[in-house]
């Protein structure tokens, strides 16, 4: 039984190994620096965001600085952004792969989050210390807890995108929907305000929002003194395993109804 546990895992890694290599090539090609768009991209958006904050000063408690506070945040809702908008059209991009018996849809979208994952963290890696040696940041106080408020948006992404892509399979009104629904959800998603600059009324609502306390988490990570009140893990948890669950329901309804060219 454990020998055929791990050969299953181990095609399902070369088969999720395979479409990053394909995403990758498909996506940006080998002209220019190919492949490397993926971290220039949010890597040239971030530090546009960063050198907006840089002359500011955010009413921020203790020692957070403005532009690791907007990089992080910057970062992080491009990952959501990225991972939920391209879900829609995955379908359509990689419909043939579906001829192969080892194949998901999980494995597409797994594949792709990964990808966002991975570029995300390594922009992150690469900014803050920058940031630091130029005098904008300090080094992150815990920087475990930053790649896990990162790991966790990303897998509160990677869930919501399943539900995005069998939505959208089934109605071409939610695939519109979603980019709008995206950008309207930017000034309610966390990533570019603290919480502690509202009334405890008001940061009880919020609170309700589920990738609040992730980017809290975060930018609790961040800054040493940064207040943890709102960071809490039990509810996002919760929620992302509650769209996870769900995100999987959908997509084994959604299966059987798809033809393959």
């Amino acid at each position: 039984m454990s020998q055929s546990i791990a050969s299953a895992l181990r095609t399902q890694g070369n088969v999720v190994g395979a479409l990053i290599l394909r995403e990758l090539h498909t996506r940006f090609g080998r002209a220019n620096i190919g492949f490397l768009w993926i971290f220039g991209e949010p890597l040239l958006l971030a530090v546009a965001v960063g050198a907006l904050h840089s002359a500011q000063h955010l009413p921020l408690t203790g020692s957070a600085k403005s532009v690791p506070f907007a990089l992080a945040g910057y970062a992080l809702f491009i990952m959501l952004r990225s991972m939920v908008s391209r879900a829609e059209t995955l379908l359509e991009a990689n419909r043939p792969l579906l001829n192969h018996r080892h194949v998901t849809l999980f494995d597409m979208l797994l594949a792709r989050a990964l990808l966002e994952l991975g570029s995300t963290v390594a922009v992150l890696a690469l900014l803050l210390p920058v940031a630091w040696l130029a005098g904008y940041a300090d080094l992150p106080a815990n920087p475990v807890m930053v790649l896990g408020a990162t790991v966790l948006l990303g897998w509160f992404s990677f869930a919501l995108s399943m539900l995005v892509m069998a939505g959208s399979h089934q109605s071409p009104l939610i695939g519109r929907l979603v980019h709008p629904l995206l950008y309207l959800s930017m000034p309610l998603s966390g990533a570019f305000f603290a919480m502690q600059w509202f009334s405890p009324g008001l940061q009880e609502i919020l609170s309700w929002v589920p990738t609040v306390p992730m980017f809290e988490l975060m930018r609790v990570g961040l800054f040493a003194d940064y207040p943890a009140d709102q960071a809490g893990l039990a509810y996002p948890l919760a929620c992302t395993a509650l769209l996870t669950l769900l995100g999987l329901a959908a997509l084994r309804a959604v299966r059987p109804r798809i033809e393959i060219n």
